[in-house]
């Protein structure tokens, strides 16, 4: 189990760095000058251009001028030494700082989102096993396919059509209440809750098929009974390797979740600094993504471990 964990950290090491190094380069590939670019959205304006003087002053402010594979590591070796992350180009503040003040939204959306899939992706799935091939069966199928094939931006725009234009329940926009929270984690989970059916459903199927099942039910056992105790353990394990994924799916989903009702996570903090050219908040909000994402499905791992005491990591 040590060796096992040890291979697993230095895996998720290198794949944070390897993240790391292509968002730097690939940002540098853009079209267009950086430190134009970012003068045009600090200082100058966008309708204005940056003169000869201002170019330098903030390359050299930057160390924008060095070779890329200096500015890169230049950066890595004050992440390792004294765990900076950079100061942001256009904030003129912490890349630490602007994590700490959006993290808590993107969190809380994402989090919500997973109680709504779970509560609602697995409680459909195993109905809509218990009733194969009936109506309400055909109907779920149906929902789902439609919630897999639907981007979760557009069914955002329609949640606000109904629930915000038309019936004017609930704002479109906003943080702070549950009102403002409903919305965007209906919309970023709809297609995780489709997902999860799907794969519970079949999954379900499949485990009442067992042998055991239908001892259990020659027993006289409640359908119930059966269900809870004796089926739902073995059918979950492979709902929890979609949910390990669907987590990621929510973080990197809520960028543009965030960006239609104006939630302040850094999934919106990014998409900005993306075309502000603000590399250093980049790379923090692609690190921050990249390491929930790695440790929650290092988690996912080790809970089969208590679900399945069959499974070892060696």
């Amino acid at each position: 189990m040590h060796k096992y964990l040890l291979k697993r950290f230095a895996s998720m090491l290198i794949t944070l760095f390897v993240a790391c190094a292509l968002t730097f380069f690939l940002m540098h590939m853009i079209p267009g000058e950086t430190t134009e670019i970012i003068l045009k959205h600090t200082f100058i304006g966008l309708e204005q251009t940056a003169t000869e003087e201002q170019l330098v002053q903030f390359s050299e402010k930057y160390n924008l001028n060095d070779p890329l594979y200096i500015q890169f590591f230049e950066w890595l070796k004050n992440f390792l030494l004294n765990g900076d992350i950079g100061t942001s180009y256009v904030y003129h503040k912490p890349v630490i700082y602007l994590l700490k003040l959006r993290l808590p939204a993107t969190i809380l959306l994402a989090t919500s989102s997973m109680l709504i899939t779970v509560v609602l992706g697995i409680s459909l799935g195993v109905y809509s096993a218990l009733k194969q091939n009936k109506l309400s069966d055909h109907i779920l199928r149906f929902v789902s396919l439609f919630g897999v094939s639907m981007p979760g931006f557009w069914i955002g725009l329609l949640l606000i059509l109904l629930f915000s234009v038309k019936l004017k329940l609930i704002p479109a926009t906003g943080y702070g209440s549950l009102e403002n929270l409903f919305l965007p984690a209906l919309a970023l989970s709809s297609h995780s809750i489709a997902s999860v059916m799907r794969i519970t459903r079949t999954s379900m199927l499949e485990t009442l098929g067992q042998d055991y099942i239908k001892f259990a039910v020659a027993k006289g056992l409640s359908t119930r009974t059966i269900v809870l105790r004796h089926a739902m353990k073995n059918a979950l394990l492979p709902v929890i390797t979609v949910l390990g994924f669907q987590m990621g799916h929510l973080l990197g989903g809520s960028i543009v979740i965030e960006q239609v009702f104006t939630w302040p996570g850094i999934g919106s903090l990014l998409v900005n600094s993306i075309s502000a050219r603000d590399i250093p908040v980049v790379q923090g909000c692609v690190m921050c993504i990249v390491a929930m994402f790695l440790m929650i499905n290092f988690l996912v791992d080790i809970f089969y471990t208590y679900l399945d005491t069959r499974i070892k990591y060696d």
